[in-house]
């Protein structure tokens, strides 16, 4: 009999192990999910372009956030370096640029960050600390900062580089102002990386590869100008030509809202053909369920809970396959919704099994965060995307993506031929009707 404590503890244990946070590689809780997914694999598709190409790559890669490329990122970045490459990777959100306001120049700047940290007992860093000490000058009295610019070395040089991310990521007042000094040099802070970068490559091994990955890139939210572009146009198509001049090999992650815009085609042109990563499908296109992609849902449930559960999900942990195949089914096989759904419920139950009663709580939270992201004249749109499994090229529908209202699924029919489709966010289904 488990004391009160102890189940207080178990249900501890299980709430943090649902935190929804991108996995290691190695992480016994990985599930390979591409069967679910249209065959998509990131180690193979990106990786082989990597490896195989003599020219330099540059290449997009999206999905939902949350649906788990930042762990197929770091699964590329393993098994690259396992092949004796090198891999600058970052998070681009968390230290460099603000996803609400973001521009080329930030990107560009990270970019220059964390080659010049990952790569610089490879190459002499002076081209890049003597463009940072003509940019400190002028940008001394904008970041309000005191520094002998003299004595920028390759430690202090890194302290700048980051302090200027940080006021661009975090001062609004002083944004526009430090990229309107900066931007006049991106230029010349090019050519000075990219000595950078041909002096590393000559001291790597023979046909060892650079690799750049920029995450979370597809988290920038959409902003219009007055003119009708969008920021992600700004970025990624108007300035394509600066985010290829890097001399080394790049993975940009891309809102998926602009890979289903009218410039699909210029993306494919100047990036090649973007991967994206789908949701786990759960139902048939009839709304039937598909068994495989729950039996993957369940699979992550049960490599999150303790070990001594895992082979008792029902009834240990849910009371019935019921309630256990409704968290499954409500989080449209989106992860992060799953993980999160867990969260929720475990919140709303105080001793295990998880019930009925528990998960629903769960999904009218979370349908009450859904229903508050569309806007008024978006629930025909919905009607219709829920009717017809697809999307148009319009603005609206492309909102509804990026926000994961909307959500894409892939398998392949019986004549092996890839199919691609599309439904509304099963916990909204209900204010369809």
């Amino acid at each position: 009999m488990i004391s009160p404590q102890e189940m207080e503890d178990l249900l501890d244990e299980m709430y943090n192990a649902f935190t929804p946070m991108p996995l290691q590689p190695g992480d016994p809780a990985y599930v390979d999910c591409r069967e679910v997914r249209g065959d998509e694999d990131v180690v193979e598709d990106l990786g082989r372009t990597v490896r195989r190409s003599n020219a330099l790559t540059y290449q997009l890669y999206s999905g939902y956030r949350g649906s788990g490329k930042t762990t197929e990122l770091l699964r590329l970045k393993e098994d690259l370096e396992n092949r004796h490459h090198v891999v600058v990777y970052f998070a681009a959100d968390e230290e460099d640029i603000s996803v609400q306001d973001a521009q080329y120049t930030d990107i560009l700047l990270a970019c220059t960050r964390h080659l010049l940290r990952e790569l610089k007992d490879k190459a002499n860093p002076e081209p890049i600390l003597n463009w940072l000490k003509a940019r400190l000058q002028d940008l001394q009295d904008v970041m309000l900062t005191e520094i002998n610019i003299d004595k920028v070395n390759l430690t202090v040089g890194l302290k700048e580089f980051a302090k200027v991310a940080a006021s661009i990521r975090a001062e609004p007042g002083q944004r526009q102002k430090i990229r309107e000094r900066i931007e006049p040099h991106t230029e010349t802070l090019i050519q000075a990386l990219n000595t950078f970068i041909e002096e590393s490559k000559k001291n790597l091994p023979e046909k060892t590869k650079l690799l750049v990955v920029a995450d979370n890139l597809d988290r920038i939210v959409p902003i219009f100008r007055e003119n009708g572009r969008s920021n992600h146009e700004e970025i990624f198509l108007d300035r394509h030509e600066q985010l290829k001049a890097l001399k080394c090999h790049i993975i940009y992650t891309v809102p998926i809202s602009l890979i289903y815009s009218r410039w699909a085609t210029e993306l494919k042109d100047n990036y090649g053909i973007p991967q994206v990563l789908p949701s786990i499908m759960v139902r048939w296109e009839n709304g039937d369920s598909y068994d495989k992609g729950l039996e993957i849902l369940k699979t992550i449930v049960r490599l999150r809970v303790p070990a001594s559960l895992r082979d008792s999900l029902v009834p240990e942990v849910f009371e019935s396959e019921d309630v256990l195949q409704e968290l499954c089914l409500m989080s449209g096989g989106y992860v992060r919704d799953l993980v999160q759904l867990m969260q929720e419920a475990i919140t709303k139950t105080d001793v295990l099994p998880i019930r009925g009663r528990a998960v629903q709580r769960a999904v009218d939270a979370l349908r009450d965060v859904y229903r508050r992201a569309v806007e008024e004249d978006w629930w025909e749109v919905l009607r219709e995307v829920h009717k017809d499994k697809e999307i148009e090229n319009d603005s609206v529908q492309r909102s509804l993506l990026f926000s994961r209202c909307v959500l894409e699924y892939r398998y392949f029919d019986d004549n092996g031929d890839k199919r691609t489709w599309y439904d509304v966010h099963p916990v909204l289904w209900k204010e369809l009707s």
